[in-house]
């Protein structure tokens, strides 16, 4: 599903990815965890394709078969709306839109006609029981549900893998709980890949399995 080779990432002089190397199967449920500052966001960003490893020759990023560094701009673009799906710490909704408008977004982005997005986006709002909060904005949502709503959006385009930064970093306690148990019960169901960058333990502790970053790279 992924395979990342010597993944290296420096700002300047400083060097954040000092030549990461790992591998993930298809349907794990895989936490990268570590203190801030080790380079777990660049490398999920980096994994994600948002932003680009630096350019060595010993260098290799493979998701589903394609190498993903090789892409140009606009072919990039479309493998990453087409194959990965993001959540974040901050959900990112679109305040004007509803949940089921702001869930449609990457579908529309890739070409699905209204019809067809507006019944998968009701089909995941029913999954995730949020089908009576359909026609509500982000304001009149609480925070566990807007962050379900984000994952709805994230899987929308049915993406090989699922990338979240600190997903359940601003919810509550019983929010947070139902969001982890929801990941696992989306990889069972629907076979989605979920590499997750947390700090939370429990959530860790629930995972395939625990990568560690120290100092720009993986110790175990």
């Amino acid at each position: 599903m992924i395979t990342a080779k010597n993944i290296h990432k420096s700002f300047g002089k400083l060097e954040v990815l000092k030549g990461v190397n790992l591998q993930i199967q298809k349907g794990e449920v895989v936490a990268i965890v570590g203190s801030s500052g080790a380079g777990k966001t660049t490398l999920l960003q980096i994994l994600g394709t948002l932003d680009n490893p630096d350019k060595l020759n010993t260098s290799e990023l493979i998701i589903n078969d394609i190498a993903v560094t090789n892409l140009k701009n606009n072919q990039l673009s479309k493998f990453r709306n087409n194959h990965i799906g993001f959540i974040f710490q901050f959900h990112q909704l679109l305040p004007e839109f509803t949940a089921l408008e702001n869930i449609c977004i990457p579908a529309f982005i890739k070409g699905t006609s209204k019809k067809e997005a507006t019944e998968r986006a009701m089909e995941l709002l029913q999954f995730l029981g949020l089908e009576k909060r359909a026609n509500h904005k982000p304001s009149e949502l609480s925070g566990g549900e807007q962050q379900r709503v984000a994952v709805a959006r994230a899987l929308i385009n049915n993406p090989s893998v699922v990338f979240a930064d600190e997903p359940s970093g601003n919810l509550d306690s019983e929010s947070a709980e139902n969001l982890h148990n929801l990941f696992f019960e989306l990889r069972d169901k629907l076979g989605q890949t979920f590499v997750i960058v947390t700090h939370n333990r429990e959530l860790a502790a629930m995972a395939d399995r625990k990568l560690t970053m120290v100092d720009g790279n993986i110790i175990n």
